[in-house]
């Protein structure tokens, strides 16, 4: 099954929107296994298991196991998810841009390694770093575009020649001669809804994964009414308010209680 058709199939079988990031911080872990690198995987399978009916998707972020000499831990967790929510689609947040050959292997990593079933990927050194990963048919590659950082309008809100702006031209690249066999999204932020609004008006159809719900400010509200239409699935991301909602043994229970919550907010945010 294509990334696409399980995003639709599981976010109208579970009634969600919801992302839930795998960002593990060993030094924010609950304190039996505090500032404990080897406990990631123990930590990120015990939130898959506590959100998996909840979520629409899983996000981790390859940098928070790198960092940790933990890659074998997220291969254990990709295979994990893979056996206990088979349903569920697994983005790979890596954020790769290179040229074509590096981006082969960036390809293989996300898609054979690690299984990922999309990837984030930097599109500004153009189509051709792009490329090498649309030979994996059914995988999802999902772009950046106006991302949820302040610093993204140094480069993604500046005006071109034609008078458009760089994110918008990404978007209409994405939506349009790029996209070719149906396998492309976008990163949008949740801390500007009105760019939101617009990447959505450019690119109705398109997946959007938008990060930055929760912790970092964004409104799940304002998120759903600007990007939630028929025929483009919209993924909203929350990572840190829902794996620290408690620092004590019930982190699991405290993050599907978060989850919850927050599913349900945009839920309502839909009608």
């Amino acid at each position: 099954m294509k990334f696409t058709q399980m995003l639709d199939a599981v976010a109208q079988r579970q009634r969600s929107l919801l992302c839930v990031g795998l960002d593990p911080e060993p030094a924010k872990f609950p304190v039996a296994w505090n500032r404990d690198p080897e406990r990631i995987f123990d930590f990120c399978a015990a939130i898959v298991d506590a959100t998996k009916d909840l979520v629409c998707a899983f996000k981790p972020q390859i940098a928070y196991f790198a960092a940790h000499r933990a890659e074998d831990q997220l291969e254990r967790l990709m295979a994990y998810i893979k056996r206990n929510a088979p349903e569920v689609p697994v983005i790979l947040d890596a954020k790769r841009g290179d040229i074509g050959s590096t981006a082969e292997q960036y390809a293989r990593e996300a898609f054979v390694r690690y299984q990922a079933d999309a990837v984030t990927l930097s599109p500004f050194m153009g189509f051709d770093s792009i490329e090498p990963y649309l030979s994996y048919a059914d995988k999802g590659l999902i772009l950046l575009c106006r991302t949820s950082n302040p610093g993204g309008s140094d480069l993604q809100a500046q005006r071109l020649a034609d008078g458009s702006l760089l994110y918008e031209h990404v978007a209409r690249l994405a939506a349009g001669p790029w996209n070719r066999s149906g396998q492309l999204g976008l990163v949008v932020g949740a801390t500007y809804p009105a760019e939101l609004a617009r990447v959505r008006e450019l690119a109705p159809t398109l997946p959007l994964l938008v990060p930055g719900v929760g912790a970092q400010g964004g409104d799940a509200a304002a998120t759903v009414k600007a990007a939630a239409r028929p025929g483009g699935a919209l993924i909203v991301n929350s990572s840190r308010a829902v794996l620290y909602a408690s620092s004590g043994d019930d982190f699991a229970p405290a993050a599907r209680a978060v989850a919850r919550q927050t599913r349900d907010a945009l839920n309502a945010a839909q009608g």
